[in-house]
């Protein structure tokens, strides 16, 4: 079966069901609908060679997104927004569980990543928490979405988590890999003990620009080994890696990238534009919209403990620790559990 057939197969399952209701949802989707117990879920069909394309496309703030869509067009908006260094097909197992639900899938390229691309030359390649928060913002008006669930992990938990902050009206719902993920320069300047520093040296790579170099050199070689760091037990064969690839292509991808790193330690400079919110997000708001937070047994990226951050959710809230030998890609390695807490935190809000 090709890539797309395959794909097109699943959406057209999931439309049918979202014709027929939820009690004649296909079985290959009945699993992950289920009831069950969090880390005791899991969907076969992860690692699947199913592919997005067509892309649609959609202008958007400084954007032209490239973006996957599936499941009815009338039905209740998830947006679902990738990390670093990796890419819409973390998605691509969770997708059709949520169209067969009922949901419209939305899972856009960030800024840097795939098809994506600035609607001007002159616009600075910004890797700043609020640029990223602002463009999963302006994509939603792109597309007319008042409110929607909102699910990411790494840079798209950030992105979700400051969305739901700071714009509530705009958040039924929140699922977040690893918490909550706001930041501040401030924050960022404060030491780690050396463990937890030693997880961060790629970030103390790209502020050289010998790591520019590297990291623009090797790209590929450099995406696959965080993979492996970050997902230890992850067992993706060359095929999946081979599909997410491309996205890393993006002509933009190592400056966003590496602005990224750089402005979390005060050694690129952000854009005023975006001054208001970050002092905003420099006082650590609270997110009151019901959330679901989620963490991997086995993820080997910096990440924080449940219960430093369980406080700074304020509405309905529940954590899941997935078990299984979960690492950092939490939606790929877990689709059905991840496809599941968004469910369940459509439920927390009637």
């Amino acid at each position: 079966m090709s890539e797309f057939t395959s794909w097109n197969r699943r959406a057209l399952l999931a439309g049918v069901a979202s014709l027929v209701g939820p009690g004649l949802i296909p079985p290959s989707a009945a699993g992950a609908l289920a009831d069950t117990p969090s880390g005791k879920l899991r969907d076969t069909s992860a690692g699947s060679q199913a592919s997005f394309e067509p892309l649609k496309r959609i202008q958007a703030g400084d954007l032209d997104i490239a973006y996957a869509e599936a499941g009815p067009a009338t039905g209740k908006p998830v947006l679902l927004l990738h990390g670093w260094p990796y890419d819409i097909y973390s998605y691509v197992d969770v997708a059709p569980v949520l169209a067969a639900a009922g949901y419209r899938v939305l899972i856009p390229y960030l800024r840097g990543y795939g098809a994506t691309r600035f609607l001007s030359g002159s616009t600075p390649r910004n890797g700043q928490q609020a640029a990223l928060a602002v463009d999963a913002v302006n994509f939603l008006d792109a597309l007319k979405i008042e409110k929607s669930l909102v699910a990411g992990y790494d840079w798209g938990a950030r992105s979700a988590c400051i969305l739901a902050a700071l714009w509530p009206e705009r958040c039924k719902g929140l699922v977040s890999v690893s918490g909550y993920l706001i930041g501040s320069q401030a924050a960022n300047a404060m030491p780690l003990p050396p463990k937890a520093e030693l997880q961060w040296w790629y970030q103390y790579y790209f502020t050289t620009e010998r790591g520019r170099e590297g990291y623009a050199r090797y790209t590929h070689d450099f995406v696959r080994l965080i993979w492996q760091l970050a997902s230890p037990q992850w067992r993706f064969d060359d095929a999946t890696f081979e599909r997410s690839a491309p996205a890393f292509d993006n002509p933009d991808h190592v400056a966003i990238s590496i602005h990224n790193y750089r402005w979390r330690l005060k050694l690129a400079q952000g854009e005023a534009r975006y001054d208001d919110i970050e002092q905003k997000l420099a006082a650590l708001p609270t997110i009151s919209v019901p959330t679901i937070t989620m963490e991997g047994d086995a993820n080997g990226a910096p990440h924080p403990e449940p219960a430093a951050y369980a406080k700074k959710f304020t509405g309905r809230y529940e954590h899941r620790t997935i078990t299984g030998g979960i690492g950092h890609n939490l939606p790929q390695e877990a689709p059905a559990d991840f496809a599941q807490a968004i469910i369940a935190v459509d439920k927390f809000s009637g």
